[in-house]
């Protein structure tokens, strides 16, 4: 009577998951001790405490469960005893695990058998749910079944195996074949949505993410990923915050909510809660069904071997509003597991590290990855990025693309990297997000892109109304392949093109060179070029003038950030090498340049207040280039053409040069000034026409509105001085310079202090003095 109990508890607590069908069979009583009648059917399931003689039993047993229920297993990781390096764990999963293949979904079901002290093998930790349909083989004999069943499980546990009975009411199945089928989402009954409560258990934090999760939507709020926290001993993950999806500041849709558990992890492996604070801040939405797709925070998770969670970026699946692509992944399988764990290691060391990957379908796919430094860099110089997918000039094999930003020294700094899964407009898109996310939602002024119609959609899409500037270097690519020959053998017509395209002052003188050039050269009917005059304002440098562009040439280009060590053919073996060499570099020089500007002064060629105070603030790199507009604007003449109220307009042009000159309009209220040249909107830096009004007006200092703060010495640091804040930036923008220029002197600091026990002491003083003045100023 006992036996029937127990089977009966484990049918109850099974059918959820498994609907076996056969033809009708009369109900079979089965004794603890395996022995079946031979018209009954029996399954076993794997559970907590089942001991093996061997861990190859083990995964005989997982194997022989697998098939039953319709899926096959892999040999997972394995553990050694830091004491004698003997294997003392090993994990059993589901073929599906990870993403290493296409066919993989990162299914998280195994089995984990631990080695005890009697030398037994025990099922430590077993995950039952896929992530993917099960496909049944049929012909499992049941003799295999009880046989096998018997070799395998020990027999001091025997009597604990969980076995499922089938009921029927009809003539017995002639072979003694059985049919597993899996119950679809469906059909299985909701669970409850219970409120979290201070000592709730959880098998793993997994476990307790999707229970908060499903208690969140029922009360009417979303959750986030929020701190983990490592032990001081071994460095595992010890406890993991859940938050209120509108927890902190970072965004605007953010407010603060102070709503979360956190989940500690036991001596025994249990996870439990051990804070948890119910209200929220804000109204509430209406209940709704919780979410099953995997977590789309910046932040988000998977389990580790211990049923923990490791800090991923973004795992993200396109939902219904993205159709599946058929299109195969540019990037080799076998890169994913790399740059994970890469990922994973860099995290531990820079808690401001992000990544994301891209799913479709269970698939692997696009990769987007940031650093600390690269998403500070973003918040002061993510005004203008180069989006540079310059692998896809030839054959790649390393679909490599990075966002490029112009540093205060105006060199190149790296804004994120990604791995390309594909030229569809769904990837780019994934990726352009990502980045924009990484970037705490800073949006540019304006991006260098390719043309091409998925990419322009793409960038349309995320920043919309954005200035999108095509690359030149595929312009110059098209233009040979469109125009090569004329080009090549009529040099009159070279001439004349680069005229129209570099040289046209306003729209009208560009249109009249551009009809006139097709006239002259009979290509009216030349396609690419019809093509290029409708998306001239993409490319033509009078239309580009205006929009912000960190002064990168028109004509070209920035340089290479990692130049020759990463290309579209560098090998896996050597790509994350040579991407940290590259990193280093360019961070080494960004370093040199930063001491070289505050220590080293370049010689003044004139007296003017102007020239001292440009030194005094400017990187030398920007200092050189305002020197030499102010020294050109000696060679210029001034004189006022008209002037009504307060505004007066000036005609500057050069010395015996009627050809070269410019209007320039200043507001003598409150300095506004504007040149025909618009050198200070594409640049940032003021022109010689506009220096040489000011001469003419005795106008000693320049306006503050007109030094960039992203061209100064204190860029770097995120100092935030009155320019800024007058120049009509988004709060948005400055809560985030703000941010990270916070956190970037916090981690320099935190790594002082910590270098002896006397710097402990005092950083810890400073900072609770600091702190201290804070909470007391207004």
């Amino acid at each position: 009577m006992t036996a029937v109990t127990d089977i009966d508890m484990n049918r109850e607590e099974c059918e959820n998951n498994v609907n076996l069908t056969e033809n009708p069979m009369p109900v079979v009583a089965i004794a603890n001790n395996l022995n079946v009648e031979d018209e009954g059917v029996s399954k076993l399931e794997p559970y907590v405490g089942l001991e093996f003689n061997t861990a190859d039993d083990a995964r005989e047993f997982y194997s022989l469960y697998a098939a039953q229920i319709g899926f096959k297993v892999r040999i997972g990781q394995l553990y050694r005893s830091r004491s004698n390096g003997s294997v003392s764990s090993r994990r059993f999963v589901c073929s599906k695990e990870g993403f290493q293949v296409n066919s993989r979904t990162g299914c998280q079901a195994f089995i984990r058998v631990q080695r005890v002290e009697s030398g037994k093998w025990v099922i430590d930790n077993f995950k039952r749910d896929h992530n993917h349909e099960l496909e049944f083989t049929e012909g499992m004999s049941l003799s295999l079944f009880q046989t096998t069943a018997k070799s395998l499980v020990n027999g001091n546990y025997r009597q604990g195996i969980r076995l499922l009975e089938v009921e029927g009411d009809g003539d017995h199945f002639p072979s003694g074949l059985i049919s597993f089928k899996r119950l679809k989402t469906g059909e299985r009954e909701s669970e409850a949505m219970v409120e979290p409560y201070l000592g709730q258990e959880f098998s793993s934090a997994n476990e307790a993410y999707r229970s908060y999760n499903a208690y969140a939507a029922s009360m009417g709020f979303k959750i986030r990923i929020g701190q983990l926290f490592r032990s001081r001993d071994d460095g595992l993950i010890a406890a993991r915050r859940f938050v209120c999806s509108k927890e902190g500041h970072q965004h605007s849709s953010r407010v603060g909510c102070g709503a979360f558990i956190r989940v500690k992890k036991q001596v025994s492996g249990m996870w439990v809660v051990d804070r948890f604070i119910k209200d929220h801040n804000h109204d509430l939405d209406p209940p709704r069904e919780a979410d099953k797709k995997i977590p789309t925070a910046l932040v988000g998770f998977r389990d580790d071997a211990s049923g923990g969670l490791e800090n991923l970026g973004s795992v993200e699946t396109n939902d219904a509003s993205h159709p599946k692509r058929s299109q195969e992944s540019s990037i080799g399988s076998n890169w994913y597991d790399v740059l994970l764990e890469y990922f994973q290691s860099r995290q531990v060391e820079d808690t401001g590290f992000l990544y994301a990957v891209e799913l479709d379908d269970g698939r692997c796919r696009s990769v987007f990855w940031a650093d600390g430094r690269s998403r500070f860099s973003g918040s002061q110089f993510g005004d203008a990025i180069v989006f540079d997918t310059s692998y896809r000039k030839s054959n790649y094999s390393v679909p490599f693309a990075t966002f490029i930003g112009v540093n205060h020294h105006k060199q190149p700094v790296l804004l994120g990297c990604a791995l390309i899964a594909d030229e569809s407009k769904e990837s780019f898109t994934w990726v352009l997000r990502t980045w924009f996310r990484a970037m705490s939602g800073r949006r540019p002024l304006s991006i260098i892109a390719d043309q091409d119609k998925a990419i322009r959609q793409a960038i349309a899409q995320v920043f919309p109304g954005i200035h999108h500037r095509f690359s030149a270097w595929q312009i110059k690519a098209k233009e040979r392949e469109n125009l090569g020959r004329l080009l090549s053998i009529d040099s009159g017509f070279k001439y004349d093109y680069d005229k129209c395209i570099y040289q046209s002052q306003t729209a009208a003188e560009f249109d009249a060179a551009w009809n006139a050039l097709l006239s002259k050269y009979h290509m009216k009917g030349n396609a690419w070029l019809k093509e290029m005059y409708d998306k001239r304002e993409s490319w033509v440098p009078l239309y580009l003038r205006g929009t912000f562009f960190a002064g990168i040439p028109v004509n070209g280009g920035i340089k290479s950030f990692f130049g020759s060590l990463l290309n579209a053919q560098t090998p896996l073996r050597e790509f994350i090498l040579q991407y940290e060499r590259g990193l280093s570099r360019r961070r080494e020089e960004e370093r040199q340049d930063d001491f070289d500007s505050c220590n080293l002064q370049t010689y003044l060629h004139t007296k003017e207040m102007v020239e001292e105070q440009g030194r005094r603030l400017y990187t030398l790199t920007v200092f050189k280039v305002f020197q030499k507009e102010l020294m050109d604007s000696y060679g210029y003449l001034g004189v006022k053409i008209s002037e009504e109220g307060i505004i007066s307009r000036y005609l500057v042009r050069k010395c015996a040069n009627d050809n070269e000159k410019h209007i320039v309009t200043l507001n003598g209220s409150n300095l506004n000034v504007i040149c025909s040249c618009q050198m200070f909107e594409f640049e940032g830096v003021l022109c010689r026409h506009v220096l040489k009004v000011f001469q003419l007006v005795n106008i000693r200092d320049i306006p503050s509105c007109y030094i960039l703060h992203r061209w100064t010495k204190n860029a770097k640091y995120g100092f935030v001085g009155d320019a800024e804040t007058e120049s009509g930036g988004s709060s948005q923008d400055l809560k985030a310079m703000m941010l990270w220029g916070l956190r970037e002197e916090a981690c320099n600091y935190i790594g002082a202090g910590a270098a002896s026990v006397e710097r402990y002491k005092l950083a810890l003083e400073i900072m609770l003095e600091g702190r201290r003045k804070i909470s007391q100023h207004n």
